[in-house]
């Protein structure tokens, strides 16, 4: 167990389901609340902190593709839910006094900035968190990857991926109690075993930069920075 944060910089992945909560569509205010609360804790313990969030509580572009619609056009459905998010995510942490800044891949600078490396080191260093919107920009490719992709653009020291359970599972632990646990497990034993951690892409995109994806629950207050901590319970993808 560690008395300061192990790692300096590091992404945080959210699915946009998280932020529904109970409800069955949309942005429940009450998770926003203590999601962002995690984040301002772990902020004011000197984590320099990037979010990548989905747009599934609004739009999933894959039900175009299902319906048998356009799969580029439903991904640019998708990336326009996740800066509905992300515009959500940054008014919650100005609301409690921690400066954020929304960059999103999908030029619209009438609501935001455009993604460039650049701006975002900048960001970071005026002491904001920043919540990259859009994905990676380009249609046939998740949420999950454009997380990956900044974590690598940025330096990250790790990537953090808020999820439904507590960690890495041989099977879905809502549907098999038999499902086993893993502590840690490696990048390449994730790819092998076919393990939904995160999109493929996004696994060897980690693996290849060499970053550990660290996998915990979002669903109870405080587990961001248990896990930052080293006290928390979660699964630890290594290199």
């Amino acid at each position: 167990m560690a008395d300061k944060p192990l790692y300096k910089r590091v992404l945080l992945k959210l699915s946009g389901e998280a932020l529904m909560g109970a409800k069955g569509f949309g942005i429940d205010d009450a998770v926003v609340d203590r999601i962002t609360a995690d984040v301002v804790e772990a902020y004011r313990l000197g984590v320099e902190i990037g979010i990548v969030v989905g747009g599934g509580n609004i739009f999933r572009g894959v039900s175009v593709v299902a319906a048998g619609g356009d799969r580029t056009t439903g991904d640019h459905l998708g990336m326009l839910a996740t800066v509905m998010n992300s515009l959500t995510i940054r008014a919650a942490l100005v609301a409690k006094g921690v400066p954020a800044e929304v960059l999103t891949a999908v030029p619209m600078p009438t609501i935001c900035d455009t993604f460039t490396q650049r701006a975002a080191d900048a960001a970071f260093a005026a002491g904001k968190v920043i919540v990259f919107a859009g994905g990676t920009g380009n249609p046939f490719f998740t949420t999950d990857s454009g997380a990956a992709l900044r974590a690598a653009e940025m330096n990250c020291d790790a990537l953090m991926k808020g999820t439904q359970v507590d960690g890495v599972y041989s099977a879905d632990p809502k549907k098999d109690p038999t499902a086993t646990r893993f502590e840690t497990i490696t990048h390449q034993d994730v790819l092998a075993k076919g393990l939904a951690v995160m999109d493929a892409a996004a696994i060897a995109l980690a693996r290849d930069n060499r970053i550990p994806v660290i996998v915990f629950s979002v669903h109870e207050s405080g587990s961001f920075v248990d896990v930052l901590l080293g006290r928390g319970r979660a699964t630890t993808v290594t290199p």
